[in-house]
């Protein structure tokens, strides 16, 4: 399970490469919203790709009268919902809804990656998250550690990309948490 992946570009660049391979962005922070790194690490602030899913109703009262038309350009789901597609920054590290406070770094930790296996059962915290809040990580590549030396006690980190360079796609699951005085956190 990676710990560690690599996003050294621009979300502009993410964004027009998406777009290249069919997936319809329709919104997207500015560049400088996530940390461009090789060494990005749980706490940082990443690319995340997701559907909004909203009703029709709520979706025209935000918009000024001067972007109404965008609501023709947007994927129409089921039941009078609008689909906004977006390139969004968040936090790795899962914070569920239900926190009453900021978690300490170890804590956070405990939730950066989720096993294939607890996904298969209808219970614990992946529950009310893998049915609605699935979300697309992207990256460049990610970290393995090998075991090396005498009895692997040597940790030795290898670096797992595309052949071709392009970017990589991780499935996710996110959540917004909001604590008094505080915008939400995604």
């Amino acid at each position: 399970m990676c710990g560690r992946y690599a996003l050294g570009v621009r979300l502009a660049y993410i964004q027009q490469r998406m777009q290249e391979q069919g997936m319809q962005v329709d919104e997207a922070p500015d560049d400088d919203a996530v940390r461009e790194t090789f060494n990005f690490a749980p706490g940082n602030f990443g690319a995340v790709y997701r559907a909004e899913i909203t009703d029709k109703e709520s979706y025209n009262a935000q918009q000024d009268a001067d972007s109404e038309h965008q609501t023709q350009d947007l994927e129409k789901g089921k039941d009078n919902t609008v689909i906004k597609y977006k390139l969004q920054s968040m936090k790795w590290g899962l914070i569920p809804f239900w926190t009453k406070r900021q978690p300490d770094y170890g804590s956070m930790m405990r939730t950066i990656n989720c096993r294939d296996d607890s996904l298969i059962e209808d219970s614990g915290m992946w529950t009310t998250m893998k049915r609605r809040k699935r979300c697309i990580v992207v990256c460049q590549g990610f970290y393995e550690w090998l075991k090396k030396g005498p009895g692997g006690k040597e940790k030795v980190p290898h670096f797992v990309r595309r052949k071709d360079g392009e970017l990589m796609c991780f499935a996710g699951l996110w959540d917004c948490v909001s604590y008094e005085g505080m915008s939400r956190l995604f």
